[in-house]
């Protein structure tokens, strides 16, 4: 399962996403967290200390080798410099799974021991001084939907994304990757802005999209964002003293979190859970060579000086039956 957390800035995103991410691996689900805001805070909402955090290493900076590693034998692909952010898999590239230990994963996730169980955790990398005025933080997201592209997922394992906030994650087609994308929504006009936004902008694309509905301290606040977003409003979240304590970096035990909210990561999971019966692979394939053929024609050939759709295997469909290479050299 692909999920994703979004919203606007200070909606309590990463928090939630946090949460979410403890209560998965409190029931020892396998779990690979991705921070993928341009404000990296998921590793310290993890419990990550600020050095800690600080260590893990940027999937940015490794895209480079994470190319050249899912290139595989694909003969579509001429060389790393050909592939960008899009390039969808085909025959010969290597795929990718949540529990295998593979050098993507060796090289740009550290596992994190939380309640109950460990996850995987990668991050996107911060936007540095080096990048003003010559990069946009979407360059190192692509790390990510190139990670997600070649991802083969079963049911019962979950990559959870802590994404850039607002309507930013629409610069790429990255939010088109996941089987839930979970929309957190303060009581509050502003709140339900990107709602609307993430809505129109989902609709042609069949994103699954409900609403948590965060920070609401009354009756009042619940039917506002009913009356906002209708039966796209999957759960409400109140005051947790629980996640106050864990903000002054005082986490405690994870059953300790207050029986509604834990009830309201249940229902999270249930949903997410429920639409891996409707998983339309093609369609998924069909969505990363749209947008691929979209960035070819609009940057991507002219950076490379080469024609881009060429490196779009028409017969492949990713799927838990896609095949891999398994001769070639391990390294990242």
């Amino acid at each position: 399962m692909k999920i994703a957390f979004v919203g606007k800035g200070g909606s309590g995103k990463t928090t939630l996403s946090s949460l979410f991410i403890r209560h998965l691996a409190n029931a020892a689900a396998p779990v690979v967290a991705v921070d993928a805001d341009i404000n990296q805070h998921l590793g310290a909402a993890l419990g990550l200390d600020e050095d800690e955090a600080a260590a893990l290493p940027a999937m940015g900076a490794h895209l480079p080798s994470i190319k050249q590693y899912l290139r595989g034998s694909n003969p579509r692909i001429a060389s790393v410099d050909a592939m960008i952010k899009t390039t969808p898999p085909g025959e010969g590239s290597r795929l990718l799974r949540v529990r295998e230990d593979n050098p993507v994963h060796e090289t740009c996730a550290r596992p994190l021991r939380l309640d109950g169980g460990e996850v995987r955790l990668m991050v996107t990398g911060t936007f540095t001084e080096a990048d003003l005025g010559v990069a946009c933080y979407h360059s190192k997201v692509g790390a990510v939907e190139l990670y997600l592209n070649h991802l083969v997922d079963g049911p019962d394992e979950y990559v959870v994304v802590d994404m850039t906030a607002g309507s930013d994650s629409f610069a790429s087609g990255l939010f088109t990757r996941f089987d839930m994308t979970f929309l957190v929504a303060e009581p509050t006009r502003r709140g339900v802005s990107v709602y609307r936004q993430y809505k129109e902008y989902a609709r042609d694309f069949g994103v699954a999209l409900r609403v948590v509905g965060n920070k609401a301290q009354s009756r009042d606040d619940v039917d506002f964002l009913r009356d906002e977003v209708g039966d796209d409003l999957l759960v409400t979240v109140g005051h947790s003293d629980w996640v106050r304590a864990m903000e002054k970096g005082r986490t405690g035990p994870f059953h300790e979190l207050e029986p509604e909210n834990r009830a309201a990561l249940r229902a999270l999971r249930e949903a997410a859970d429920a639409t891996y019966a409707h998983r339309d692979w093609d369609r998924y394939t069909r969505q990363m060579v749209h947008f691929h053929l979209r960035n070819a024609e609009s940057w991507g050939n002219a950076k490379t000086g080469a024609d881009l759709a060429a490196q779009v295997d028409p017969d492949f469909v990713l799927s838990e039956a896609a095949s891999r290479p398994a001769t070639l050299p391990q390294s990242v």
